[in-house]
Order: structure tokens, then C-alpha cells, then sequence
């Protein structure tokens, strides 16, 4: 019910979903009305959203598009990660005097920025292609490939005895063994075990099957000595360059994101806000130099990289927070009793009110790159999101080899496995899933791209899908592959941006090559059959059902 109110009401006055969550857990733990007391046992089941979170993270990084933008994402998202890390750190060990292994995590942790909430505010905004958009996208890739060895950093570090001897080789040693082991057999097993399952055409076993790899990969590498975190990141990595994959994550999706909300809220129960009521200078003060450290150094370097200097400042303020990551690390570290309670309540506090700054910055940072808006159109920006093609029957694969010879890229998504295996055998982009389900489309980019076609042979699917997708895409052009004008009306009537009736082109074809044969002259011919097909098109195009069907 907290959160029922309290992510909404964040999320209307600009705040997010993120903050929306943590406020509720806050109203009601320990420290707003104390009617949730219990939150080592929600932690425990919150635990399980960070592990799903860190799966989808995996399937997300896939290597080709981390190459695309590796100047950006290994120059300016490395040297940023890098020099803040060792400036917090730094200062969190001589200036505060944090103990140097909590100041070794606490660097690094507070380096990372809220992927979730960023990402949120550039949608939202529409700035996603844009110069500054991109800059920021770069340099959250890589702290999210930075957050894996700060996973493996924690059990280090949690050693009685940390030294630069046998134990840390062995430590390193061990880690390096298991994580080949979960790739090699992953790497062999996983996708012919999800083809398998795909054939049976058992939607609620395929969903088991997913929520399976991704729990039981997490649970064999934390009884292997390392974090559950961990594995599930491996987990989605593997799973990335499968053609099952965009279905994995649609099955993921709605547990990820109540289970996260759920993380997010326990956070919010194990705040001491009596922290904050106690030094309200003092914390106010730690965040304003925290946030402006981070945007310092990353105003710096995205000048050095080459952007504009109001690029530079709107990317400097969007990262200025510490993110959901940071929530992340401090929670395993404190239960490994890395961070003692007392430190782990200081800094919780201080990524929440970093986080809760995040509008105001973001403001300003709109603002300051207004000017350059037209720059997201430019010719040094990438490539229109690909078109999506739902349905990889006969008239979806016709469609994606023309599409192919204009040199437009595009995804194709079908239910059938043996079409989805026979069509990548061959080098079509084509995945597995069920295209009626909104998640499925969402993983498969829609939410980006340029059109949708639909070519299901199911007619209510298909009115299903196309209805589904203008609830949540209305700006989306969707061309709809239809059979009859009845059933094309209908299809029109529910949000189509065009619609195509196989009869009538069929039609339109056979008529013209029976009126070419019996001697009808070529302008006569064309005459014709353009009157035809634009009375259709007005039938089409008029808000009135037809009864009747076309012959």
C-alpha cells in the first residue's frame, strides 16, 4: 500500500520510481510509523530483485554494443569510475576515517550513479540520442560492468586477514575456476535447454525455466564462496547473444521489478533518519561534496572527450548521484560485516539524499542543453532504431529480405522455435517469444524503433498486439499485415497506422495479368485498378465497419 502511493506521487512530481520506493520503505519502518519491523526478512526476499536486476544488466551488456561505443564507454566511463573512486576513497579515509578496507568499497561504490533513475529522466525527455544522452548512456555501461569486480571485491575484503600472499592468489584462483566452469557449461547447455522448452510450447514452463536459470546460477556460485549477484550477472551475459533472450528477460521483468521495488523499500526501512535529524549540516554537506566531486571530475573529462561545454555540464549534473548500486554493494558488504551498522546507516543516508537532489540537477541540466537539442538529428548521431517485425512466417521473412536490400537493420520476433532456429541458421536477427506480450517487445527495443510490422496469421492476435502496443507506444507508426477488409477495419479501428490486405493485393495482381492477357491497353489497365485500390483505401480509411468480406 506504501507503495502503491508513494511511487506514484514521486514519480508526479518528478522524483521517480527509485525514491518513490525508498520513501515508502522510510514511512513505514522503524523510522516513519513503525508498522513493518521485520526487515531482515524482507530483507532476505528483497535480495532476490538485486539478483534479477543484475541478470538483466548481464543480458543487456552485450559485447557488440559496448564495442560501437568503446571510446566513450572504456575511455571517458573508465577514467571517470577510476578518478572519482580513488578521490572518495581517498577522502573517505584520511578526511573521515573511514577503516581502509570499508574506504577501498565506499570509493568505488559512490563513484556509480543510478542507472534506473537516469535513464528514466533522459526517456522521459525524449534525450536518449541526444550528444549528452549518449555521453551519459557511455559512462553508466561501464559502471555497470564496474559493479561485477566490486562484487567479487567484497568476499576479499571480508577476509579475517586480507593480505598480498597465498590467500588472495588462492581467493582469485578459486573465483576464476568457478566462473570458467558456470561459462563453459552455460555456454553449452543453456540454449539447446531453452530450445527444448520452447518446442513444448508450454508458456508457464518456459517462465519456471527462466526464473530456474536465473535463481539456480546465483544459488551454485554463492555455495562456490562467491555472490549470488555475481552469478546472476553471468547468468544474463551468457543468455545475451541467445535467440531466446528477449523472451527471458519479458518472463523476468514483472518478479524484477516488484522484487527491486521491494530492495528499494527495505533501504528505505533501514534508514536512521534520526541521522539526518541529529547533524542535518553535516549530511547536507557530505552529499553537496560528494555530488559536486563526481560532477567536477566528470565535467572535466567529457571536455577532454570532446563535448561541448553545455553537454559536458548536462552530463556532469545527470551523474552527479549515487545510484541503486551503490544500495546494492553496501547492503552485501554490511551483511558481511564489512561496513559496521552505524557506517552502513551514514552512507545509506548519504546515497538517498543524492538521489533525492537528482531532479533539481537534472533541471538545470535540461536546461543548460536546450541549445543544443537539434543535436540529436545530426549526422554524427546513430542509427535509427531498427524496425521490429512481429512474425517471422512467409510474409515476415519476405519483409525482412527486402528490408535487408534497402540496408535497413531490423529485429523479427516469432513463438515458433523451429522458425526462430531455421531463420538465424540463415542470418536473420530473429528471437524467441510471444509477441502479444508488451515486456517481450519493450526487451525487443519497440520502445525505440522506428515501425513496427505485424504479420501474425492470427487475426485476434493481432488485434491484441496492435492494441497493446498504441496503449503503450502512441506515437509508434505500426503497419499491420490484415486478410479480409473487415477483419483490416477492425485492425484500423484499434490503432493501426496502416493496414494491408493480403486478398485485395492478391487480387489487385490477378486482375491485372487477366485484363494484360485479353488485350486491355497498359493506361486503361492502370486506370482501373488505382480507382479500385483507392476506393479500398477510402473504405479503409473511414471510421464505419464493413460487413462484407472482399472476394
Amino acid at each position: 500500500m506504501a507503495a502503491v502511493i508513494a511511487v506514484p506521487f514521486a514519480q508526479s512530481i518528478r522524483l521517480g520510481a527509485v525514491p518513490g520506493f525508498l520513501l515508502a520503505g522510510m514511512a513505514v519502518g522503524p523510522s516513519g510509523l513503525s508498522l513493518i519491523n521485520n526487515i531482515t526478512e524482507i530483507g532476505n526476499l528483497a535480495e532476490i530483485g538485486v539478483i534479477l536486476l543484475l541478470f538483466v544488466i548481464g543480458i543487456e551488456l552485450q559485447p557488440k554494443r559496448l564495442w560501437q561505443m568503446k571510446r566513450l564507454v572504456f575511455g571517458m566511463g573508465s577514467l571517470q569510475v577510476l578518478l572519482t573512486s580513488l578521490l572518495l576513497g581517498a577522502a573517505g579515509y584520511f578526511f573521515f576515517a573511514l577503516p581502509l578496507k570499508a574506504a577501498v568499497l565506499a570509493g568505488p561504490a559512490l563513484a556509480l550513479s543510478s542507472t534506473a533513475f537516469v535513464l528514466q529522466l533522459l526517456t522521459e525527455k525524449k534525450a536518449l540520442i541526444s550528444t549528452y544522452g549518449r555521453g551519459s548512456i557511455s559512462v553508466l555501461l561501464l559502471q555497470d560492468l564496474a559493479v561485477v569486480p566490486l562484487l567479487a571485491l567484497i568476499p576479499l575484503l571480508s577476509m579475517p586477514e586480507l593480505g598480498i600472499g597465498e590467500d588472495i592468489g588462492l581467493a582469485l584462483l578459486k573465483s576464476l575456476t568457478i566462473l570458467g566452469i558456470v561459462v563453459v557449461v552455460g555456454r553449452f547447455f543453456l540454449h539447446p535447454l531453452l530450445h527444448r522448452i520452447a518446442l513444448s510450447g508450454n508458456p508457464e514452463i518456459f517462465t519456471a525455466s527462466a526464473v530456474l536459470i536465473v535463481l539456480g546460477t546465483a544459488y551454485i556460485t554463492e555455495l562456490s564462496g562467491l555472490s549470488m549477484a555475481m552469478g546472476a550477472f553471468l547468468a544474463g551475459l551468457l543468455i545475451s547473444d541467445s535467440s531466446y533472450r528477449h523472451q527471458v528477460m519479458s518472463e523476468v521483468q514483472p518478479f524484477r521489478g516488484l522484487l527491486l521495488g521491494l530492495f528499494f523499500m527495505s533501504m528505505g526501512m533501514s534508514l536512521n533518519l534520526g541521522l539526518l535529524l541529529k547533524e542535518p549540516i553535516l549530511s547536507i554537506s557530505v552529499v553537496s561534496a560528494l555530488m559536486a566531486t563526481k560532477a567536477a571530475v566528470l565535467f572535466a573529462i567529457a571536455q577532454w572527450f570532446g563535448l561541448k561545454r553545455e553537454n559536458s555540464l548536462a552530463v556532469s549534473l545527470l551523474l552527479a548521484q549515487s545510484g541503486e548500486f551503490a544500495l546494492v554493494l553496501f547492503s552485501l558488504a554490511h551483511q558481511t560485516d564489512l561496513l559496521p551498522d552505524v557506517l552502513f546507516q551514514q552512507l545509506l543516508l548519504i546515497v538517498l539524499l543524492s538521489m533525492l537532489a537528482t531532479p533539481i540537477f537534472a533541471h538545470f541540466a535540461f536546461r543548460l542543453a536546450k541549445s543544443q537539442k537539434k543535436q540529436a538529428k545530426t549526422a554524427d548521431s546513430p542509427p535509427g532504431a531498427p524496425l521490429v517485425i512481429a512474425g517471422f512466417g512467409r510474409v515476415g521473412r519476405r519483409i525482412g529480405d527486402i528490408l535487408s536490400l534497402s540496408g535497413k537493420p531490423f529485429v523479427a520476433l516469432d513463438c515458433d522455435a523451429m522458425i526462430v532456429e531455421s531463420a538465424r541458421a540463415k542470418g536473420y536477427p530473429v528471437f524467441y517469444g510471444d509477441v502479444r506480450s508488451t515486456e517481450l517487445l519493450k526487451a525487443a527495443g519497440a520502445s525505440h524503433a522506428m515501425a513496427i510490422i505485424v504479420t501474425l496469421n492470427d487475426p485476434s492476435a493481432t488485434k491484441e498486439v496492435v492494441l497493446s502496443l498504441r496503449k503503450t507506444l502512441p506515437d509508434t507508426k505500426i503497419f499491420v499485415r490484415g486478410r479480409s477488409m473487415s477483419e483490416c477495419c477492425e485492425i484500423k479501428e484499434v490503432g493501426a497506422s496502416g493496414v494491408v490486405s493480403e486478398n485485395i493485393e492478391a487480387s489487385l495482381e490477378l486482375a491485372r495479368m487477366a485484363l494484360e492477357s485479353v488485350g486491355v491497353d497498359e493506361k486503361s489497365m492502370k486506370i482501373v485498378l488505382n480507382n479500385f485500390r483507392q476506393k479500398y483505401l477510402a473504405q479503409l480509411s473511414s471510421t464505419n465497419k464493413l460487413d462484407t468480406e472482399d472476394n
